[in-house]
């Protein structure tokens, strides 16, 4: 395993110090190619990826998860997609910035560049390995992947695409190199990788960020794990509240910017939750209700019809991923913004409201990677906020807080330039 690693690591290494002096025009070729291999390699990615799903399903992997997994032509058509639309962004390296003269001669400035070598351990969407390459090249950064054993499959035919599509245009197949050895030591092994990775940006649950946290001798970006409240302050327009909570946790409930509890003002909890009940459960959605709000809904002619339960306490503070919502009524904004920041894991949170001091300290008190105010949770994404690609949505405040796009995997240098000067 420590020869491979080492081995892994110094080819990542040679290939990130070639990235890092690419030209945009360089870079930006290789990744259109990179989506043309994708669509040329489409019968053996598809291929690929129906095996691990089939796997999944033998094994009892639940239909949210089975979702996270799936390829079919039309997503990966729009991987490629987004892999074009990563050329066509602004390259970040080599942007010069906070230029000064000093006192003492110099001429100071900062001069942005590739972090180098990135290390990347996720689970269950093999979207994030062509998402990670992308990036990381437009980025003049070498990557390192390591897909979660359900996907290894499907890792496995993507980057050998991408690393043929690489060659086809002169650059090192090496930029891009996964790992699909099942065994749990070699994640281990990657996160003390120091002498070759700089960063580790672990994406799934909450047990992979832990495991990183506690092994790696590499700074480790964590995030992605969305505990998401929508919280509906009695002024809200409760009519167009509806489709907007329908949007957050119905639209693709899997992911960590989907709703998972939905806290209402209770002046306005008895007009609201039928009307949100109607549309969810139509759905599919599975309500576990606190007392309050379970006593409103239990009461309604449709009841019968939906799937509501009594809440548990863990489910509140709990990341379903799946067609599940948590319902809290709250007396209003200080209960809504004190259960947020005992409940919220950082990542996602929203208010529905028509009043303006209500939405300013909404924004103000609620600590947050991303706040929203008259919208959808589903927004805090990269490609949402224009930022194309991401690797992960950080919930940290150290180096990068949000959608991780490509200024996110860079770092800067400081560039001294003097006239043959001495320092006085």
């Amino acid at each position: 395993m420590s020869t491979d690693l080492e081995q892994i690591g110094q080819r990542a290494r040679a290939a990130a110090r070639m990235l890092a002096t690419l030209p945009t025009v360089a870079k930006d070729r290789a990744l259109h190619a990179m989506a043309t291999a994708l669509r040329e390699h489409e019968a053996a990615i598809l291929a690929a990826n129906a095996e691990d799903v089939a796997a999944a399903r033998a094994a009892g992997t639940t239909d949210a998860l089975i979702d996270r997994m799936l390829l079919t032509p039309a997503r990966l058509a729009a991987i490629a997609a987004d892999t074009r639309s990563v050329a066509d962004l602004p390259d970040p390296v080599g942007t010069v910035f906070d230029a000064v003269d000093l006192p003492n001669g110099l001429h100071l400035h900062k001069r942005r560049t590739p972090l180098g070598v990135v290390g990347v351990i996720y689970e269950a969407r093999p979207n994030v390995t062509v998402d990670i390459a992308g990036i990381c090249l437009k980025t003049g950064n070498a990557a390192i992947l390591r897909g979660g054993s359900d996907i290894a499959r499907s890792v496995a035919a993507i980057t050998g695409a991408l690393g043929a599509a690489l060659e086809h245009v002169g650059l090192p197949a090496d930029a891009i190199q996964s790992i699909t050895d099942p065994d749990r030591a070699i994640v281990r092994g990657l996160l003390r990788l120091d002498r070759y990775v700089d960063m580790i940006i672990p994406r799934g649950g909450a047990g992979l960020h832990r495991f990183c946290r506690e092994h790696a001798t590499i700074p480790v970006i964590t995030g992605g794990i969305g505990v998401v409240h929508l919280f509906v302050e009695a002024s809200a327009d409760l009519e167009r509240a509806v489709p907007l909570i329908f949007n957050a946790k119905v639209q693709r409930p899997s992911v960590c910017n989907a709703l998972d509890t939905l806290l209402v003002q209770r002046e306005v909890a008895a007009h609201l939750l039928p009307a949100v009940a109607a549309s969810l459960c139509a759905a599919g959605v599975e309500l576990r209700c606190d007392g309050e709000s379970l006593a409103i809904l239990a009461d309604q002619p449709d009841a019968g019809g939906w799937r509501i339960v009594p809440a548990s306490p863990a489910d509140f503070g709990n990341e379903f991923l799946d067609l599940i919502l948590a319902i809290h009524i709250v007396s209003g904004l200080d209960e809504a913004i004190d259960f947020i920041a005992t409940h919220g894991s950082g990542h996602t949170e929203a208010i529905l409201t028509a009043d303006r001091a209500a939405a300013a300290r909404f924004t103000a008190e609620v600590d947050a990677s991303a706040v929203f105010v008259n919208a959808s949770t589903r927004f805090n994404d990269g490609g949402q906020f224009g930022l194309g690609a991401e690797v992960a949505v950080s919930t940290q405040k150290l180096h990068w807080r949000g959608p991780m796009g490509l200024e996110a995997l860079t770092t800067f240098k400081w560039v001294g330039e003097g006239d043959y000067s001495a320092r006085p």
